[in-house]
């Protein structure tokens, strides 16, 4: 058999036994790895705002999108490590996003730096944001001793009345929610601050109010294990008391369907319908390696106050499927110059699923990714989306006629990229195209999740 139908061969053999790696999957929404994802709606686009996996980094993921189809990553000037310091911020990572829009307009980001809070605010979602508080974290991470003070979900009821949640525990366990009013200005507490730990918690608070009634819905178990998943109970007011109903469990693990530890979520509305955006572990499950991606799924509140268990989907539903719908892409088959693995191959860089990507070997040098248009064709633009969108990518694109003979198209070995996609706007014709990595990097460094060549 040919090199390049061994390839194509042994992604297809690998998706067979992998639910998830089929090809067109809805889900996950964003190639990469993030968790805990916030989403606002603004203006006619959706912003999505996220931990960088694995375990946070310097600053917070952000995607942009106005169809929930085609997300553009962008860059945030706020929050930073740099710049969210205090005495009890300790050395950990920015994680877990909640941003939420205010009865004055403006948006508010409560968001967590190592084992504290943080608060910033901006009078549009991408920014620029600035701090809120002086300076100081909104809740210290000495203000409950003993517990985690991270987690934080801001909630804007009807009447414009803004609440804080947050919290969680150590060692994975003994998790606790605290609640508290906000006054109109959403930084200062509005009263004293409240437990209202429902009885299956563990970090990840969120509020949601549907039909009058507070569904307080959190995460629990261990992330990095197989056993994370969402509960939620019901209460009266924005302080409770939580009730748990019988079926509290409502986003867990389905082994059989490669759903791995879905949780850390928020639910949204969109024409109609309630979804819910969660993070879930990527596919193969890789205890020692935590890499989360982002997920949606249909979630029903039902009239007598109950949520329905979730059904964690691979092709998530219509509003996130069908990315290439009506774009101009041309087809292609793949090669490439080693594989880490049969479920890293070539071919998983043409599949639109964002659970799949192609990677060499780990101690290759000089990688190479390579197309095949069957034909000369004339194309305008190409689309890369590399494993991570912040980190800089260094390398070269070449065409060919023949196979044999290159030409460079474009060269980014000196002036690396960031972000995703990486767009590369130079019309040509030919029929083979090489993205070729530099050999000082080695091939641990290099993975492509999607390749599209547009005509």
């Amino acid at each position: 058999m040919k090199p390049l139908l061994l390839l194509i061969a042994a992604c297809l053999a690998a998706r067979a036994g992998e639910p998830g790696r089929e090809p067109h999957m809805g889900n996950p929404i964003v190639p990469g790895y993030y968790a805990d994802p916030s989403l606002v709606q603004f203006a006619g686009t959706n912003y999505l705002y996220a931990t960088l996996d694995p375990w946070g980094d310097k600053t917070l993921g952000c995607w942009e999108s106005a169809d929930f189809k085609n997300w553009t990553y962008r860059i945030l000037n706020w929050p930073t490590k740099d710049a969210c310091r205090s005495k009890t911020s300790g050395g950990a990572a920015v994680w877990a996003p909640s941003v939420v829009r205010a009865a004055s307009g403006k948006f508010f980001m409560y968001v967590s730096v190592h084992n504290e809070v943080w608060v910033g605010t901006a009078e549009h979602p991408l920014g620029p944001w600035r701090d809120a508080n002086g300076g100081q974290p909104l809740v210290p991470g000495n203000f409950r001793p003993g517990f985690h003070m991270i987690d934080a979900e801001g909630f804007v009821d009807d009447d414009g009345t803004g609440w804080l949640y947050w919290g969680s525990g150590h060692g994975w366990k003994n998790g606790k929610c605290w609640a508290v009013r906000l006054k109109p200005d959403m930084v200062t507490f509005d009263g004293e601050v409240h437990d209202v730990t429902p009885p299956h918690y563990f970090e990840g608070p969120l509020m949601v109010k549907r039909g009058g009634r507070y569904f307080l819905m959190n995460s629990t178990g261990i992330t990095i294990k197989d056993n994370y998943q969402v509960h939620y109970a019901v209460g009266a007011s924005p302080l409770g008391p939580f009730t748990e109903p019988t079926n509290h469990a409502i986003l867990v693990t389905d082994k059989a369907r490669n759903v791995i530890s879905p949780g850390h979520h928020t639910v949204f509305s969109k024409d109609g319908r309630d979804y819910i955006l969660y993070h879930r572990h990527s596919i193969p499950f890789d205890p020692k390696f935590v890499a989360r991606q982002l997920c949606v799924d249909e979630v029903n509140f039902t009239a007598d106050g109950r949520i329905e268990v979730v059904t964690p989907t691979h092709t998530g539903p219509p509003l996130v499927r069908d990315r290439l719908a009506g774009r101009d892409v041309l087809p292609a088959t793949a090669t490439a110059s080693s594989t880490a693995a049969p479920h890293f191959a070539a071919a998983c860089a043409l599949d639109d699923n964002y659970a799949t990507r192609w990677s060499p070997a780990r101690d290759a040098k000089g990688a190479w990714l390579q197309l095949d248009l069957g034909s000369a064709r004339t194309f305008s633009r190409q689309e890369l989306r590399f494993e991570y969108a912040w980190k800089p990518h260094r390398f070269a694109l070449e065409i060919s006629d023949d196979g044999a003979q290159w030409r460079k198209l474009a060269d980014r070995t000196e002036q690396p990229v960031t972000g995703s996609p990486v767009v590369i706007e130079q019309p040509a014709t030919a029929r083979y195209l090489r993205l070729v990595f530099p050999a000082d990097i080695p091939g641990s460094a290099v993975s492509v999740f999607e390749w599209q060549v547009f005509r």
